[in-house]
């Protein structure tokens, strides 16, 4: 392969990648919606969040890990209990990142 074909592959690469991010917002940001689809729409994003949490922190290594030996749980826990404080991601991120510290460093799980 020379260097066009890669560059080609790059470009049609990022343009597939983008189009379906672009593509609706510039189409549907001249739109009003009825309230209830916006308010609908509002619900999307902490969902799709929630199940990536839930993945990563139940499913670590791709299958399903409720045991006392999943440090992701762990590092959850107090996590959860900062941001619902707090309600500041700084400090939740904190948490999380302090968190898992000890729990590689110090606990050894």
């Amino acid at each position: 392969m020379d260097n066009t074909n890669i560059w080609l592959i790059i470009i049609g690469v990022s343009i597939i990648s983008l189009s379906p991010r672009i593509l609706p917002v510039a189409l549907l940001s001249r739109f009003e919606f009825p309230a209830i689809i916006e308010e609908w729409l509002s619900f999307v994003a902490p969902a799709v969040l929630a199940g990536l949490t839930a993945v990563s922190v139940l499913a670590p290594e791709g299958v399903i890990d409720i045991s006392i030996n999943n440090i992701y749980i762990w590092a959850f826990l107090p996590t959860v209990i900062a941001a619902v404080k707090t309600k500041n991601l700084f400090v939740t991120l904190l948490a999380g990142i302090a968190a898992m510290a000890c729990l590689y460093n110090f606990v050894g799980i």
